[in-house]
Order: structure tokens, then C-alpha cells, then sequence
């Protein structure tokens, strides 16, 4: 990672947005938006720092200190081991893995404070999302303190609909390229993502509104929202990709480094979205009543 991405990261961190359900959610995921636009990896590495700080408020963890990055590094609950106090082995996944000062990593169902351990030399040998750094980390025996449920608790959806606010700038960021467009079909395509775009943010909206009326998910809604949203959001974001695509062709692929870089970022920052697998959990908790 450079160092201007890491200066960028601390600058951005500097003053966190509101946490989820503050009532402020919608100011949240309007800043990670527009993080995602000027920049996808900066805006997962600042994500993931302001991820952190919501679940330690939310389960009354450390008390982050001025100047420090946290990570939230949760791919492969079961890729570590705790004994008496220490972790040990191979996180993969770990964005920030050479900038965060610390993280909070799962260790089966549980989060834990560390320190970071060292991060594994071409372990994110990546072209999209190159710069998020998301090595695999190393932990020898590295203490650990115990934090809270990572999934057990609202604000684990909370903060999986606001991945959704990152896609969304990311698209609108690859989007910005049409705008302007003369040729007909381009401009056809220019305005079916004008829709897709304004249908995303009222879903993110009104997402962000249903949190802070409810944010101790009283109602027994947060995974259904965070499940909706984050597949309209993702089907927004895909549809985008594919008609810029269309209407451009290969030549700002080629040519304009980027939005190859943005192109490329978010079709790998998707994936975050696990697809048939999730629209089949949605399914599953589907009724029909609240059509």
C-alpha cells in the first residue's frame, strides 16, 4: 500500500460518521458513498475502520485512540485459535493488513482486539481492489481481548446494509463516465442508470430511516433489510457495470486508467455479495405480507 493511500485513510478517519441507529444512519452512508466514489479501496479500508468503532460502541469494547486504523477482519471465523489469551494462525482477507494499527478478528463466533500480526508476502497478488491490501495476516500467540457475538446482535446487519452505500457509490463513481454522452444508445443507457441509481438511494434511504427508528431491531427486521438491500444495491451495481460496458465499449477500459481501476474495484468489491446463496436466506424469511 502507498503512502498516499495511507495518508488519504487517516485523514478520511479523522472524524467518524454516526454510528448505526444514532439517527444518523443515513448521514453515515452517504459519507461511505462518497468515499467509494473518489476511491473503492479507500472507502473499504475507512469502512472497515468505522465498522469497528460502531461494534465497540454497540458491544462496549476499548476505546479506539486518536490517530489509530482498525480493521475488521472476519473472513474464516474458524482460520484462528485462542489459548489463554492468544490467538494464533492465518487470517486471510485482511484489508489494511500493513496500515490498521488494530483490529478486531473473529475467532469462531467471537470478536477479539488485537494488535495485528505480520502480514503474508503475495498473499493478494490482486488487480481489482489492489490497493484495499487485504493480505493474509500471521498471529503467533498475539494477545487478545475479548470483545462480543460478531453476528449475534444488531448491528452485525446494520453494518452489512451499510456495505451496501459503498456499492452504491462505486456504481454511481463508474457511472459518472456516461454523463454527457451523445451518442443515442449511450444516452439510452445513461438514463436506465439515472433510474437504477435514484432506486438504490431511496432503498438506502428509507433502509437508514427503519434503523434508527428501530435500532435495537426490537421488530425482528434487521436481517431481512440488510438481505434486501444489499441485493437490490448489488443488482443496481451490476447493472451499472454491464451497460457502461455497453455503451462505451473497450475503449475507456483501455484508456482511462480510472475508471479501469473503478471498473474493476467494483466487480471484485461485489462479491462481498454472496448472490444465489443470499437471495436464497432472503427466500427463506419471505412471507409476503409486507409487500
Amino acid at each position: 500500500m502507498g503512502d498516499g493511500m495511507g495518508r488519504r485513510v487517516r485523514e478520511a478517519t479523522a472524524e467518524a460518521p454516526p454510528v448505526p441507529g444514532s439517527g444518523g444512519t443515513f448521514r453515515r452512508w452517504t459519507a461511505l458513498a462518497a468515499l467509494a466514489e473518489e476511491d473503492l479501496s479507500l472507502a473499504r479500508l475507512c469502512e472497515g475502520h468505522f465498522d469497528a468503532l460502531a461494534i465497540l460502541d454497540e458491544l462496549d469494547g476499548p476505546r479506539p485512540r486518536p490517530g489509530e486504523v482498525w480493521g475488521v477482519w472476519a473472513a474464516k471465523p474458524d482460520a484462528l485459535t485462542l489459548d489463554g489469551g492468544r490467538v494464533s494462525g492465518v487470517k486471510p482477507y485482511c484489508s489494511g493488513a500493513g496500515l490498521c494499527t488494530n483490529a478486531l478478528v473473529t475467532v469462531g463466533g467471537d470478536l477479539y482486539a488485537v494488535t495485528p500480526g505480520t502480514p503474508v508476502p503475495g498473499t493478494w497478488p490482486a488487480t481489482g481492489m489492489a490497493a484495499s491490501d487485504s493480505r493474509d495476516v500471521r498471529f503467533d500467540g498475539v494477545p487478545a481481548r475479548y470483545v462480543g457475538p460478531y453476528v449475534d446482535r444488531p448491528g452485525f446487519h446494520h453494518g452489512g446494509a451499510g456495505v451496501a452505500a459503498v456499492w452504491y457509490g462505486g456504481a454511481r463513481g463508474v457511472a459518472r463516465r456516461l454523463v454527457g454522452a451523445s451518442d443515442p444508445h449511450a444516452r439510452a443507457h445513461l438514463g436506465a442508470v439515472d433510474v437504477a441509481l435514484h432506486g438504490a438511494l431511496a432503498v438506502l434511504r428509507e433502509a437508514a430511516g427503519e434503523i434508527d427508528a428501530d435500532p435495537h431491531d426490537r421488530k425482528g427486521t434487521a436481517e431481512t433489510r440488510a438481505l434486501r438491500v444489499r441485493a437490490h444495491v448489488a443488482a443496481v451495481a451490476a447493472d451499472v457495470l454491464d451497460r457502461v460496458g455497453r455503451a462505451l465499449g473497450a475503449g475507456p477500459l483501455s484508456h482511462d486508467a480510472a475508471h479501469g481501476r473503478r471498473v474493476a474495484d467494483l466487480a471484485v468489491y461485489l462479491r462481498q455479495h454472496h448472490a444465489e446463496r443470499d437471495l436464497a436466506a432472503l427466500g427463506a424469511r419471505v412471507d409476503g405480507r409486507d409487500w
